[in-house]
């Protein structure tokens, strides 16, 4: 078979192999990574279902209770949204809500279901979700207001709001239920309005 002119074997074995060794090299880099693709790949094909517990009442009417741990707080583009953030990693916990009305928190004695701790290279967003006394909302509006809190209804809920700086801490409180949400530099769009309406519809 004729040879073609212009064809040299040894510089060819000189490409071929430096082809191979950054190819290897592009291989050891990326491996890194590895784990954080396959987590991003599995929450994007597999995103976390809602766990409240439906519970029957009358006839075929649902009602659901509220979540019973930190995914079920978040709906499916919020949960997107606070994973996806930079360096975001979430703790749960039975962790005492964190706020600083400390003299509504040894009033009330909230019970902690469970605490979401959200750390990212924004800041921090720490959510509780707890049970308390039925009254605790009007508690909380005659309160928080004399600690810097602006308090108002929601629905069946009083919902007070402080923001000091880069810190807006908030506490909802009805039905024998407290939801409270410190956000320190980091503010998700819609954050608190989201997660109060996973826990009271």
């Amino acid at each position: 078979m004729a040879r073609v002119g212009g064809r040299n074997a040894a510089f060819a074995w000189i490409v071929g192999i430096g082809c191979a060794a950054t190819l290897g090299v592009l291989a050891v880099l990326a491996l890194p990574m590895l784990p954080a693709s396959i987590a991003w790949v599995d929450t994007a094909m597999n995103p976390p279902a809602a766990t409240t517990d439906p519970v029957a009442v009358g006839g075929d009417e649902v009602v659901s209770g509220p979540p019973a741990d930190c995914a079920g707080l978040y709906d499916d583009a919020l949960w997107a949204t606070m994973r996806f953030t930079d360096g975001a990693i979430m703790t749960p916990s039975k962790d005492a809500p964190t706020t600083t009305a400390t003299a509504l928190l040894t009033a009330l004695q909230p019970q902690v279901a469970f605490t979401c701790s959200w750390h990212a290279d924004e800041g921090t967003v720490t959510t509780t979700l707890a049970t308390v006394p039925t009254d605790a909302g009007s508690i909380a509006a005659a309160a928080l207001p004399g600690e810097g809190f602006d308090c108002s209804a929601e629905g069946d809920r009083t919902r007070c709001t402080r923001t000091d700086g880069t810190l807006t801490e908030t506490i909802e409180a009805g039905a024998g239920l407290w939801l409270s949400t410190t956000e320190d530099a980091w503010h998700p769009a819609e954050y608190v309005s989201r997660t109060g309406a996973r826990v009271w519809g």
